[in-house]
């Protein structure tokens, strides 16, 4: 598994998660017997690491761990006050031509209350594949940058069905023609949506931080198959 450390100070460690990785065990992993990021990092620094925040298991990317409980409150302040800016890269089904947002409550799996969720949206680019997809005898494809300003669970993962432009790679909320024809092409069954740059004011040394993580290989895979170059290559 790609696991990288992309930033570490004296009170911080950023890690890039690799996609079908849980953060921790929990009620909604306990019939997951697998070695948590958690436990990897904390065998990797020979301590207790706290992570700030959650990724979705099949999601990748950014996520932080505090090495000092004292600075999770801080942290935790910034998330609230919505100063802590994150962009996810998605790849979708359907053409997306202009940018936009979504404003749509969301309510957790087990919860009985919708609470407010909030998207922004901007297409990156968009691209034909020449393969059919019932009931086309195309399928188009857009790559997306997501920045939610609110955290609810599967936010993104669910207003981009809403949208009527799922994740590829999405069980739960996707397509299942679009994901069974990248099993079968591409022989890729991962998420495609991708937590690739956090921005934040350091609350120790004050100090402006743009962390960026790079994409896991399934996605220039994807391109390679089709005879041409991942757009992002170089982001």
């Amino acid at each position: 598994m790609e696991i990288g450390t992309v930033f570490e100070d004296a009170w911080f460690k950023i890690i890039n998660k690799p996609s079908n990785l849980i953060v921790h065990h929990s009620n909604y992993a306990r019939n997951l017997d697998e070695v948590s990021l958690c436990q990897w990092v904390n065998k990797e620094a020979g301590k207790s690491l706290h992570p700030i925040h959650r990724l979705d298991r099949k999601t990748s990317g950014l996520i932080i761990f505090a090495k000092d409980k004292t600075v999770i409150p801080k942290m935790q302040t910034l998330f609230a006050e919505h100063k802590i800016t994150k962009q996810y890269v998605a790849l979708v089904r359907g053409f997306v031509t202009e940018a936009g947002s979504i404003d749509s409550p969301i309510r957790a799996d087990e919860a009985i209350e919708y609470k407010e969720a909030f998207t922004a949206y901007k297409p990156l680019h968009s691209f034909e594949v020449p393969i059919p997809v019932q009931p086309y005898d195309a399928a188009r494809y857009t790559i997306l940058s997501l920045k939610p300003t609110t955290g609810r669970m599967h936010q993104l993962r669910k207003h981009m069905n809403k949208f009527s432009h799922p994740i590829i790679g999405d069980p739960k909320y996707g397509n299942r023609h679009h994901n069974h024809m990248f099993i079968e092409k591409f022989a890729c069954s991962n998420l495609f949506l991708h937590a690739k740059t956090l921005s934040f004011i350091h609350p120790i040394t004050e100090r402006p931080l743009v962390i960026n993580a790079k994409f896991p290989a399934f996605w220039e895979n994807v391109f390679t198959h089709l005879n041409c170059e991942f757009p992002l290559k170089n982001c």
